[in-house]
């Protein structure tokens, strides 16, 4: 009879442990895993003949290395390209804007709100195409830091990468030559 006690024993307690809620499961949040990527360049060489022209277009070099730059960057897949509403910027982002099929938009710097330009370009690959007196800004200000200072006025072949993932930002500078007709 004793074994008999146990066994019920057993499976009362089984059908009640059984019967409990199970414990509520917390699911945190996801985290952001993806990456936001930001390459910043000067327009290529603008054409100097005039300079009372304060919008003036690109010289053949310039349209070379325009051109230049859509094969560095043809196997980066990007989101959206930026530039200033200049001749020079947007003759330089023309060549990628066609290769990539992207849209360029414009922007304003000084009026630009940074904070938000990087919340609607998370996880994005984005170009963002400026002047040698607007670009170091602009990058610093993406990253949060004063990290670069201001480029020389013939400095067309400065690339800016800036990477952010997760609160962490990463950036390199890398210049590339250019072989363009003169």
């Amino acid at each position: 009879m004793t074994q008999l006690k146990v066994v019920l024993v057993f499976f009362i307690l089984t059908g009640f442990l059984s019967c409990k809620e199970d414990p509520k499961v917390i699911v945190a949040e996801p985290i952001n895993t993806g990456i936001s990527t930001f390459y910043f360049i000067r327009h290529a060489e603008k054409d100097r003949s005039n300079p009372e022209n304060a919008d003036p277009e690109l010289t053949q070099r310039g349209m070379g290395r325009a051109m230049h730059w859509a094969e560095i960057l043809r196997d980066v897949e990007l989101d959206a390209i930026y530039s200033t509403d200049y001749n020079r910027t947007s003759m330089t982002a023309a060549p990628i804007s066609v290769k990539q099929d992207v849209d360029v938009e414009y922007y304003d710097l000084r009026i630009l709100d940074i904070e938000q330009f990087k919340a609607d370009n998370l996880n994005r690959t984005v170009l963002v195409v400026g002047h040698s007196n607007t670009t170091p800004d602009f990058v610093n200000s993406i990253m949060g830091e004063d990290k670069y200072s201001s480029m020389s006025d013939d400095d067309n072949g400065s690339l800016f990468i800036v990477q952010m993932a997760n609160g962490a930002v990463t950036s390199q500078r890398l210049n590339f030559s250019c072989n363009c007709p003169k």
